[in-house]
């Protein structure tokens, strides 16, 4: 193949990741006549950025759907995220220490929880530190890592060294997808593998996914969910695609608008 400028090699790389979808950083090399580095320095860009995905081993799953930007999901399912948000908070007590995650249901969230007396609340995502930069009432602790800027949650071995120095009456995590069967489903594997530390720390453990979300498995990384686990969701949910989650003895949470549970 012709030598391209390297946006035009990055944006052919991600065309073969939708009719292709895997491919190892010497094939791809082969394909584009330039060396391994020049390939994954494309690829640590294409990842950055939400185009493609690693996986292990060195090949790279290339995504046909790539990861929106937080930015973009702000304002998706605003209601639904509110409702669960509410539900939530309720769940937090004066005095408890949580652990948050990135995003946006998790954002909402943490807006809920400003005037809780005496929390104390560790994150790992800029939607919450933002949300509770203001509140008197609430201790902050950031746990620190590498931005993701996608997603603009912390993540990488810093994020994860900080986790083994607490542990947390309850962890509300957010989710790309998830299912019974194989867990959260996000765009790379730091955000699972820590998403798994981060449950592992807590007593109790809340996924907060609406509707949309269920069954979806939009990538090809995963994060184990523990044997007890609540799933927290909305009224639009699908009674078919709760099922599977209560089939297998999960907590189920449809929240209503005003933030009381569905019965």
């Amino acid at each position: 193949m012709a030598a391209m400028r390297t946006r035009d090699r990055r944006d052919e790389i991600v065309r073969l990741a939708m009719t292709s979808g895997l491919a190892s950083v010497e094939e791809l090399a082969a394909t584009f006549d330039v060396t391994a580095s020049t390939i994954r320095r494309d690829l640590a860009r294409l990842t950055e950025e939400g185009r493609v995905a690693r996986t292990y081993g060195g090949a790279m799953a290339l995504m046909a759907h790539p990861e929106p930007s937080l930015r973009q999901r702000t304002h998706e399912a605003f209601a639904a995220k509110r409702a669960m948000a509410r539900w939530a908070a309720a769940q937090v007590s004066s005095g408890e220490t949580i652990l948050l995650d990135a995003g946006t249901s998790v954002g909402a969230l943490a807006h809920e929880l400003r005037d809780v007396p005496r929390l104390t609340v560790a994150t790992t995502g800029l939607t919450a530190l933002e949300r509770l930069a203001g509140s008197e009432s609430v201790h902050v602790e950031c746990l620190g890592g590498t931005l993701r800027h996608l997603s603009q949650g912390f993540v990488g071995p810093l994020a994860e060294a900080a986790l083994e120095r607490m542990t947390f009456d309850r962890v509300f995590l957010g989710a790309d997808g998830v299912t019974a069967e194989n867990g959260i489903c996000e765009a790379d594997l730091q955000q699972t593998r820590l998403k798994e530390l981060m449950m592992g720390r807590a007593d109790r453990v809340y996924v907060l996914a609406h509707s949309e979300k269920l069954g979806r498995r939009p990538f090809n990384s995963w994060a184990r969910l523990p044997a007890r686990w609540v799933l927290v969701t909305d009224e639009s949910a699908d009674p078919a695609a709760l099922a599977p989650f209560a089939d297998r003895g999960v907590e189920i949470v449809v929240a209503r608008a005003d933030g009381s549970r569905a019965e």
